[in-house]
């Protein structure tokens, strides 16, 4: 009994002691709530921008701005670019040491970085660019190995460029332009074997470029323009074309570039083919001898013992690294070789663990070469490289380019935001102007295969009333999914409605009399809407019939021209089923929705007239609530109680009874009553 006691004792402690420890289930990430308050109070002095950082709340639940986690339940990205944050970057953000994304550009913030930062171990991205940063870079960063992108661009930065930077042997990005930098460039960096993009421009640094940076095979930008360097410039750099900006900089020299001098003897003595001179500790170097610029010795090798020795070394590093290459890859491909059937986006995991082992070692960096999902085979990477499929010609963009686009997706150019989505107004490099609908992973199909097919999709849809797709971005990092559209300067056809006749709106946009559409232009904007329904629903070798499921005057934009665009042909086939529903019901409560699918849970080529017929009569009598008395109004042709009265009586009556009952006949509430899209087109092309 006694016996049976003591056991019975025992299964009630290491109950208790498993519900009193932090399980898988538990968020681990509530232990990092006390360094997250820290970074906030630092972050946000005055409690601004970070009001929903709280003691009390889970910062894996979504209700930390900015924060995310990964499966884990550690916080992972902090992600606070253009919050207009004014306090500095803390010690404290050691204390996240599952932290591989920081994205702190565009704010204010002051101070110097602290070297603590060493203590992020994981991190793989740092942005600090254009924030007011002041201070020597700290030399602990090289300590992070695992970092593939520096910016800290457009700050007030001071001191020499460490060359311990030149450890971080998976940089892809390294941006320290316009600073207050000086001294030389560090010859190290020519051992960063996967830089791809090196801006030291706008600064004061000085002495020459060194020779093996001409070496970096992956290099592709390469900017130093308007610092003080001198001396030889590596002909190897001649390769990268406009990709190498060295202009407004002291005295440098090579034949190989037109718009430089000639090199001298004593320009090629200073070339840096050896290791710098290293001071021994405490040691003062001498500010009229450049770091990285070295004069050759003259020597009879037999009596260059430390030359000897490090070639000695060399040889047995250059083993031993091949031999560890080798090692690593056929671990990597014994990995991969596993992780091929495996889905990229289990809902388990988070964006940075949602790639292949092989495709991350090859596109570290959305920077240089951005994950593009249609393709199945290697690409190159560039910033506007078209795909290779037969059936698109997008431009793959990269992260730069779509943040530098969106001013870091700022809230000024911000143009709309629904649950799974935003719309930002962005300027490319070559001055066009875009509308970038960001789509966050996971809202997207979990299925790789799924998600493929709908993205090829939507790049199979050509139709000039559907709103163009030009390119796409896919990011690892961000975890999202950004689609780069066409603009349309007008705006959406919902802008329109709801005019009252003094210039004041009902709705919430800012409309006045100014958009009341002429007779002509509604006339127009339905002819074309109903072209470009009717292009969706027809199927030939090109595409499938589609059905769009969420026509709306939301999903209608306007172009210069004034031609109508429908928005988001085809995307719900990219969202997860949860996603797409969640949006059908605002669909529902704006009345576009067909009364079947209520009863039958199902879309139809029906379904989409439906919502063209609301759309049609919203257009007639510029009002976005259809009463039952417009609704009457419209069915009687008592025109004077149901066209828009903004048109004050200015509109073609024989036109308006064909319209109108077009509108009627496709919001009938039996399916097979209704017109289909084709009998639709015919309607309106013959002659009243």
């Amino acid at each position: 009994m006694l016996h049976g006691f003591h056991l019975l004792w025992m299964i009630l402690v290491t109950i208790i002691t498993i519900m009193l420890s932090p399980g898988p289930n538990l968020c681990y990430g509530n232990a990092e709530v006390s360094v997250l308050m820290e970074i906030k109070a630092s972050l946000d002095p005055e409690n601004e921008h970070l009001m929903s950082w709280t003691q009390t709340a889970d910062p894996c639940s979504g209700s930390f701005v900015g924060v995310a986690c990964n499966q884990h339940l550690k916080v992972t990205n902090i992600s606070l670019q253009g919050k207009g944050l004014t306090g500095k970057l803390p010690p404290a953000i050691s204390g996240l040491n599952s932290l591989s994304g920081l994205y702190l550009h565009y704010n204010f913030l002051t101070g110097e970085i602290p070297k603590q930062i060493s203590g992020l171990t994981q991190l793989t991205e740092l942005y600090l660019n254009v924030n007011n940063l002041t201070g020597e870079i700290p030399p602990e960063i090289g300590n992070v190995t695992s970092l593939q992108v520096i910016e800290l661009c457009c700050n007030g930065l001071n001191g020499t460029i460490p060359p311990e930077l030149g450890t971080l042997k998976k940089l892809n990005v390294l941006a320290l332009q316009h600073n207050q930098l000086t001294g030389p460039i560090p010859l190290a960096f020519g051992g960063l074997t996967m830089l791809q993009r090196l801006d030291l421009s706008f600064n004061h640094l000085r002495g020459t470029i060194p020779i093996n940076m001409a070496k970096l095979t992956q290099l592709e930008f390469f900017d130093v323009q308007n610092n003080t360097l001198s001396g030889f410039v590596p002909s190897g750099l001649k390769r990268l074309n406009s990709g190498f900006s060295y202009k407004n900089n002291h005295d440098l020299c090579n034949v190989a570039f037109s718009s430089l001098r000639p090199c001298t003897d004593l320009d090629v003595a200073m070339v840096n083919n050896i290791e710098p001179f290293m001071p021994a500790p405490n040691t003062t170097i001498p500010r009229n001898i450049p770091q990285s610029a070295n004069i050759t010795p003259h020597c009879n090798q037999l009596h260059c013992t430390n030359s000897s020795n490090l070639k000695k070394v060399g040889i047995i590093a250059a083993i031993v690294t091949v031999i560890a290459a080798l090692t690593v890859t056929a671990f990597v491909t014994i990995f991969v070789h596993r992780r091929r059937k495996q889905k990229i986006w289990s809902k388990s995991e988070t964006p940075d663990h949602r790639f292949s082992m092989q495709e991350s070692s090859r596109k570290s960096v959305d920077y240089s070469c951005p994950w593009d999902p249609t393709q199945n085979s290697p690409q190159s990477c560039g910033f506007c490289v078209e795909t290779e499929s037969e059936s698109s010609s997008l431009q793959r963009y990269n992260m730069e380019e779509i943040e530098s686009a969106t001013n870091y997706f700022s809230d000024a150019n911000l143009l709309g935001r629904s649950k799974f989505s935003a719309v930002h107004k962005g300027l490319l490099r070559d001055r066009s102007v875009v509308a970038i609908k960001s789509v966050s992973i996971s809202s997207c199909k979990a299925d790789e295969a799924e998600f493929t097919k709908g993205l090829s999709l939507l790049t199979s849809l050509k139709h000039e009333n559907l709103a163009r797709l030009g390119g796409f971005c896919c990011s690892k990092s961000k975890g999202e999914c950004f689609l780069v559209y066409d603009f349309a300067s007008k705006g959406k056809l919902s802008d329109y409605l709801d005019i009252e006749n003094n210039g004041n709106s009902n709705s919430s946009s800012s409309n006045n009399n100014n958009n009341v559409l002429d007779w002509e232009k509604r006339v127009s904007i339905i002819n074309g809407i109903a072209k470009g329904l009717t292009y969706l629903h027809r199927s030939d070798d090109e595409k499938p019939s589609i059905v769009h499921r969420n026509i709306s005057m939301e999903k209608i934009l306007i172009d210069q021209q004034y031609n109508p665009l429908i928005t988001d042909a085809g995307l719900l086939k990219l969202l997860a089923d949860d996603i797409v529903f969640s949006a059908l019901k605002v669909s529902a409560a704006l009345g576009y929705m067909a009364p079947e699918y209520i009863t039958t849970g199902k879309f139809t080529e029906k379904s989409d007239v439906y919502a063209f017929g609301v759309v049609v009569l919203q257009i007639l009598s510029g009002k976005s609530n259809l009463t039952g008395s417009i609704k009457s109004a419209a069915a009687n042709g008592q025109f004077a109680d149901f066209i828009d009265e903004n048109l004050d009586g200015k509109f073609s009556k024989t036109e308006a009874e064909k319209l109108t009952r077009i509108g009627v006949i496709c919001v009938d509430e039996v399916p097979e009553n209704r017109l289909t899209m084709e009998d639709v087109i015919r309607e309106l092309t013959t002659s009243v």
